[in-house]
């Protein structure tokens, strides 16, 4: 595969799985960093650090609200349910694991 076409691929599949996150609203960010070490906000600061690499100036709303499709504020009202002691327990347990969000390749 040349250099474009993987881009394309790359591009597409991070659209499409923006796309799925929206359409699971029931999935909680704090199960995403305790399964997997990252969640939405992962995602949006890998984001806004990219585009600032490419000189594109964005604040971490902006870029959030590209991976939320909304403003964060208006989807935390809509969706985001309370954190429960296990999963506050497990966040902290998994911390080690969890995503470098740095903006470093």
């Amino acid at each position: 595969m040349d250099q474009q076409t993987r881009i394309e691929v790359e591009a597409a599949a991070f659209r499409d799985l923006l796309a799925h996150l929206n359409e699971r609203t029931d999935v909680q960010n704090i199960d995403l960093m305790n399964l997997a070490g990252f969640c939405r906000n992962c995602l949006a600061k890998w984001y806004r650090a990219e585009a600032e690499r490419r000189g594109v100036a964005m604040d971490y709303a902006q870029a959030r609200e590209r991976v939320y499709g909304m403003p964060y504020d208006d989807w935390k009202a809509r969706y985001q349910a309370e954190a429960g002691a296990e999963q506050q327990a497990l966040f902290e347990s998994t911390r080690p694991r969890h995503a470098d969000t740095s903006g470093g390749h």
